[in-house]
């Protein structure tokens, strides 16, 4: 009895009552498990060279995350995750445009933070001094990787964003060589369109309550499969430029944000 009162009073101390803090508390752990979980499964596909995965496998693993994320929290925030979804229902009238910038930031930090967890997992926290770019340097900054983990011993040392031993690719999603700007834009409206008009579609056969985030995850893994060989269909813009900026602050300079050669 004395531990069920202690616990009832330890939970409305630290309850929180507002409703927005309550809601961007949310949506931090959902993209924190988007993104723990997705690029995990790209970096056994990249640094294994293949054994250890595929991009089947790759993109399975994300669309499983966003299952997750969206029952997670989708109660208490609605679980967007996607920066353009929130963009979507602004107009609608369904998200208000004054919350819009608040959610970004918060996705964006969540996507910066499990990023950097998922670094220490690949690349260790020592430092190193190795070859980048062609030239000895010292790889800067306070998360410096040893030379005897994962994307370190994959790469021989040099952090890149393109090229046969690029890394930058297991943290954020990039282009094909091939691709001009104008057709990465497309490609990612492309993507994006169905996303959105599937998951805001109401009018028609509409998906069971407790279902709509496994309906909401096997829609993003039809269009993976179906348009994701370009841009590796990142649409997300969160859970592309929080990984873009944690991999420029972690030694991969500005290459990260060059999203065509």
């Amino acid at each position: 009895v004395g531990t069920a009162s202690f616990l009832k009073r330890d939970q409305a101390l630290l309850r929180i009552r507002n409703h927005l803090v309550r809601e961007c508390l949310a949506e931090l752990p959902a993209i924190v498990t988007l993104i723990l979980m997705a690029p995990s499964g790209s970096a056994q596909v990249v640094t294994s060279s293949g054994p250890k995965g595929n991009v089947l496998s790759a993109w399975l693993v994300g669309t499983l995350a966003i299952t997750a994320a969206v029952y997670t929290v989708g109660g208490a925030s609605g679980a967007h995750l996607n920066a353009a979804f929130s963009l979507a229902t602004c107009p609608l009238e369904q998200f208000p445009w004054w919350k819009f910038p608040l959610f970004v930031a918060v996705r964006t930090s969540g996507a910066f933070l499990s990023t950097g967890a998922i670094y220490a997992l690949c690349c260790g926290t020592g430092r190193r001094v190795g070859t980048r770019w062609g030239n000895t340097t010292a790889v800067p900054g306070w998360l410096c990787p040893r030379s005897a983990d994962t994307t370190w011993h994959y790469s021989n040392g040099t952090l890149a964003a393109f090229g046969p031993r690029e890394t930058a690719s297991v943290f954020a999603a990039y282009p094909a060589g091939y691709l001009s700007l104008s057709n990465s834009f497309l490609d990612q409206v492309m993507g994006t369109a169905p996303l959105i008009a599937g998951v805001l579609d109401t009018h028609n056969k509409g998906v069971p309550k407790g279902l709509k985030p496994a309906a909401t995850a096997l829609l993003t893994f039809s269009i993976a499969m179906a348009v994701g060989f370009t841009c590796s269909c990142p649409m997300n813009p969160t859970q592309a430029f929080g990984p873009w900026l944690f991999t420029y602050t972690a030694g991969w300079d500005t290459e990260v944000f060059r999203w065509v050669k």
